[in-house]
This record gives structure tokens, C-alpha cells and sequence, in this order.
């Protein structure tokens, strides 16, 4: 059995939709232990200030993750790496141990500099806390720090797993920070009380490293610690990684100006805001980030090729597959919202009104998500490219519009009770306290879709014929998930009286067979278009991944 799992760990998996299925697999995986790990958090706290100040937590250990961290990004390892490979396995370590040393030390200094300046900075962070509040972010922060270290460096390594498709082995880590997570809920926070949550955060990281390092030890390619930096090579790195970093970092860092905003508002704001971002998160990590990732490596080879043709071509497929999953989702996850929130967050302190607000912010996240997954795949096939600037361009503006649109409309909701009205009776949140959180998310995703349109307007220009398929796929696609979001909503409500409401398992079961019977119906309705990707997905499937011969790993990168 053991030996089975490990074969499975150092399974090389090369076709494009056989590592987006796997990759998609495992996020789910990953994302149903997220969803764990908030209804354990939502049972315990409720939408309430003490999850405020978890959540706020996070912002500068993520911040330093973001702009350090992930400064050593796969997309922007992996050509330098595939490189240096083909110049032998030594100096592919030489590369390595070099990137990995000083990236170390970088986020080492950044994050005991930060250690001093939490109190600042929190404070102008969160301007709504105050007192023993801030106090607790300035403490939890403090501990948090430690995350982006094990994180960063994981960062690194996964580029070495990737390169040498290890997917399986990739795939795991989010599932083990998760676990980390769960754990320090269930049984750290019992013991050290809110500081417990922190201290599974590390833990997670820490697992998100470990579990790489078999590998790379046993390719011969782990990195050794060194003080005698080649800063050529580490200048030719930065060069190409600052703007991709801010590009991929773009959305955390909008998410830190939103959650300043919202510590302004209802206690609570925070966490509904995260619970409701975490929701949409799953599609968007299964689909959009799967998909990306796999296509990612592929890319790359096609354009160092020359293969220009091809290069369009897997574009194409990776983003008409995309919006094959991604357009079922936002019109389920709009009519569906109530159920899905109730279902998993349901229970304990998470009162009607949480599930209410949580349900409405969700689905204003949700219609975005087409754009989201698709932006994605636009920023990573330029990275492939080598081109770095029109992303950068087009991500700098989607921060801006984002923040400066969920600003504006939070003034308008407070200066504008027509605005507010329309708002609170369009998503049926009349009379729950907080619904001005909703101007967020609302924010969010009108920049999210501006950015995206904007994006996809560029690549028709570069890749002719990227849009002409892709729009066939969508207008099918879209016409069966229309379809399907009807047939959902008149079952929930014929489903109105056969389940008790009052019960998880009844909303879950009214939820979930309607959107069964609703993805019936859109699976019949491709079959009469004779929808490719219905197909492509069925033989996929059908080629089982997991039985995919095992490659012992080599010396070379693919």
C-alpha cells in the first residue's frame, strides 16, 4: 500500500487535460479541507469580531509572501530552470541552491523588519480597530510571520516538482497546509486559545514544505545553503519577477485595501467577506489554477520552440475548457447560494443573517468567476511568451479599478439610499445588518470582469483566431447553463416541502438534487450540440490517470 502511494507521488502525468483532471482532483481535495476548516471556524465564532481579527491577521505575512515569497515564482523559475538543465544537472543545482539561498535570507530579514513594524502597520491597516482588537491582530500577526518563510520556500522546491511533472507530489501540499489548519482549530486552539489558530497556520506551512523534499533529495537536486551569491543570475531572476510578482500578487494585495474598508464596518464584515471569497476560491482553484498550471510547462516549450501555431491552439483548448466548467458554476453557485453557504457553514454561532449576507456577498463574487479563471490563463500564456508587460499593465489597473469601485460604492451605498435599496432587495438581504460589506465584492468584480475583456481584446490582437472557437464554446455553454439555473431554481422550490429546512442534511439535500437534475438537463442539452468538450472530457476520464506508468525521475527536465 505504501509502496502504491509512492508510485502514485513520483508519477510523471503529461497530457494537458490528464494534469488539469489531477491537479483539479487535488485542489478539491484541498478546497473541501478549506471548507471544513471554515464551518469548524464558522461553528466556533460565528461571523464575529474575534474572526475579524484572525482574518486580519493575515495581511502583512501575506503581503510579505506575495511581494518575497512568491518573488520565486514556478512561472518564473521554470524557463531560468529548464534552461540551465540543458547545460547539465550540476549547473541546474548551481541555479538553485543560488535562487534559494538568497531568497531565504531576503525573506528572513523582511520578516523580522515586519515583526517591528506590525503595531504601525496594523494600525493603519485597520483603522476601525482599536484597543484589545488590535492588540490581538498585532499578536497573531507577529506569529504569522513564520508562514511565509515555509511557504516561500516551498515556493521554490515546487518549481523542481513541477519541471519534472510531478503533479501528484505538487497537488499534496495545499491539502497538507489545510490539514495543518483543521488541526490547530480542532485541538491548538482548546490549549492556547485564538494564538492556537496561528500556531496550525505554521504547521500547515511547515507540512507544505516538508513533504516536498523526499523528491528533490532523491533527484539530487536539493538546493545547499551558500552566502557566495551569483547576483548575476539572481539580477536576470528579479528582472522578470518583480512585474510578474505584482501581476500574480495583484489580488491579495486589492483584498488588503478591502478588508481595511470592511474594518470599518459591522463586526463581523471581515470574516463574511472571507467566507464568502474562500467559497468562490474552490471553483476558482479546481478550474481556473489547474488548468493554468498544467497548461503552464507546455506553453512554455511550444513558444521556446517556435511552435507559435500550437502554442494558440492549447490556449484555445485550456480556455474553452475552462469556461466549459466555470459557466455551470456561476449560474449554480448564484441560484444555489443560500443552500451552499447553509450547508457548509451552517451550524453553531453562524446564524440566518451570516448565512444571508455570506450568500449574497458569494454570489456577487460568483459572477466573475468565468473572467477570473479566464484571466489566469491569459496572464500565465504570456509569462510563457516571455511577455511580461501587458499583464503587468492590465493587472495594475484591475488593483486600482477594484479598490477605487468598491470604495465608491460603498459611498454610494451610505449616500444613496436608492442604491442601497436596489442593492439589499436585488440579492434579498433586506434588514440584515452589515449589507453594506456587499459593496465590496461588488467592487471586486467589476474590476475582475473589465480586467479580463480587456485582456482577452490584447491576446485576439497578438493570437489571431483565439476568440472565434472560444466564443462557440461559450454561447453553448451559456445557453445550457441558463437552462440549467431554470430547471434548478423551479426544483428548489418544488423541493420547498418535501425536506426540512430547518436541518442541514434537508437544505443539502434540497440544494443538491436540484442542481443534479439542472446538470442533467445541460449535459443533454451539449449532447444535442454536439458540444467538443463534453467530449474531450468523457475521454479523459475515461483514460483513467491514475494508472498512467510510473517515470523514475531522470536527470533531465522535460
Amino acid at each position: 500500500m505504501v509502496n502504491k502511494f509512492l508510485r502514485i507521488l513520483h508519477t510523471e502525468i503529461r497530457g494537458l487535460h490528464q494534469a488539469a483532471y489531477l491537479l483539479a482532483g487535488f485542489a478539491l481535495l484541498s478546497q473541501i479541507l478549506a471548507l471544513v476548516r471554515d464551518r469548524l471556524l464558522a461553528a466556533s465564532f460565528g461571523a464575529s469580531g474575534t474572526l475579524d481579527v484572525y482574518y486580519a491577521a493575515f495581511r502583512i505575512p501575506d503581503f510579505i509572501f506575495i511581494t518575497v515569497g512568491s518573488m520565486v515564482s514556478i512561472s518564473v523559475l521554470i524557463p531560468f530552470l529548464m534552461d540551465k538543465m540543458n547545460d547539465g544537472q550540476e549547473e541546474g543545482k548551481k541555479f538553485i541552491s543560488n535562487i534559494f539561498s538568497f531568497f531565504f535570507l531576503l525573506i528572513v530579514v523582511s520578516g523580522v523588519i515586519a515583526f517591528f513594524f506590525v503595531p504601525y502597520l496594523s494600525g493603519l491597516l485597520f483603522p476601525g480597530f482599536s484597543g484589545d482588537k488590535l492588540a490581538q491582530v498585532i499578536g497573531l500577526t507577529r506569529v504569522l510571520l513564520l508562514s511565509p518563510i515555509f511557504l516561500g520556500l516551498s515556493n521554490i522546491l515546487g518549481t523542481l516538482t513541477q519541471a519534472y511533472r510531478r503533479f501528484f507530489l505538487y497537488a499534496l501540499s495545499p491539502i497538507l497546509y489545510n490539514l495543518g489548519i483543521i488541526l490547530g482549530v480542532l485541538f491548538l486552539y482548546p490549549i492556547f486559545g485564538l494564538v492556537g489558530l496561528a500556531y496550525g497556520v505554521i504547521l500547515g506551512a511547515l507540512l507544505h514544505f516538508v513533504i516536498q523534499i523526499p523528491f528533490i533529495v532523491e533527484s539530487g537536486l536539493f538546493p545547499r545553503m551558500q552566502f557566495n551569491f551569483d547576483f548575476k543570475e539572481i539580477r536576470k531572476v528579479l528582472l522578470i519577477s518583480v512585474p510578474r510578482t505584482f501581476t500574480l500578487g495583484s489580488d491579495s494585495i486589492s483584498i488588503i485595501f478591502l478588508l481595511s474598508f470592511a474594518s470599518l464596518m459591522t463586526a463581523g464584515s471581515i470574516a463574511v467577506f472571507n467566507f464568502s471569497y474562500n467559497l468562490q476560491s474552490v471553483p476558482l482553484s479546481i478550474i481556473g489554477v489547474s488548468y493554468s498550471l498544467a497548461a503552464f510547462p507546455l506553453l512554455v516549450k511550444l513558444f521556446s520552440s517556435g511552435e507559435k501555431e500550437k502554442f494558440a491552439e492549447q490556449s484555445i483548448a485550456s480556455a474553452k475548457h475552462i469556461i466549459f466548467w466555470s459557466v455551470p458554476v456561476v449560474v449554480l453557485f448564484v441560484v444555489l447560494r443560500a443552500q451552499i453557504v447553509r450547508t457548509i457553514l451552517g451550524s453553531g454561532q453562524f446564524s440566518w443573517s451570516d448565512t444571508r449576507l455570506t450568500a449574497a456577498a458569494l454570489a456577487i463574487f460568483a459572477i466573475s468567476l468565468v473572467f477570473q479563471n479566464l484571466t489566469l490563463l491569459f496572464v500565465r500564456a504570456y509569462y510563457a511568451a516571455g511577455k511580461t508587460k501587458k499583464p503587468f499593465i492590465a493587472k495594475f489597473i484591475n488593483a486600482v479599478t477594484t479598490v477605487l469601485f468598491g470604495y465608491l460604492f460603498m459611498l454610494a451605498y451610505q449616500h444613496f439610499p436608492t442604491f442601497a435599496y436596489f442593492l439589499e432587495n436585488l440579492f434579498k438581504v433586506q434588514g440584515v445588518p452589515g449589507s453594506i460589506l456587499l459593496t465590496l465584492p461588488l467592487g471586486w468584480s467589476i474590476g475582475e470582469v473589465i480586467n479580463s475583456i480587456a485582456l482577452w481584446f490584447v491576446f485576439e490582437k497578438d493570437f489571431k483566431g483565439f476568440s472565434r472557437p472560444v466564443l462557440k464554446t461559450f454561447i453553448q455553454v451559456l445557453a445550457s447553463s441558463l437552462a440549467m439555473g431554470y430547471v434548478a431554481y423551479v426544483c428548489l422550490n418544488i423541493f420547498d416541502d418535501l425536506f426540512n429546512l430547518n436541518t442541514t442534511v434537508g437544505v443539502f439535500l434540497q440544494g443538491f438534487l436540484s442542481g443534479i437534475i439542472g446538470i442533467g438537463f445541460a449535459i443533454l442539452i451539449l449532447i444535442i450540440f454536439r458540444n467538443q468538450e463534453l467530449g474531450d472530457v468523457w475521454q479523459t476520464l475515461k483514460g483513467r490517470i491514475w494508472k498512467k506508468p510510473t517515470i523514475i525521475p531522470g536527470p533531465t527536465v522535460i
